[in-house]
């Protein structure tokens, strides 16, 4: 289903997806020792 939705979105030049904060902490979590003492500027 995913896929579709994808190739849906290429032919239809709707290419703008975003990333849920959730996932971004889990991911984060595994880099703890390279963010320390950094500050990160999240955009939304």
């Amino acid at each position: 289903m995913a896929n579709k939705t994808f190739d849906k979105a290429k032919e239809n030049k709707e290419d703008e997806f975003y990333t849920q904060l959730s996932d971004i902490e889990k991911e984060l979590s595994h880099y703890k020792e390279h963010f320390k003492g950094k500050t990160i500027l999240c955009i939304s």
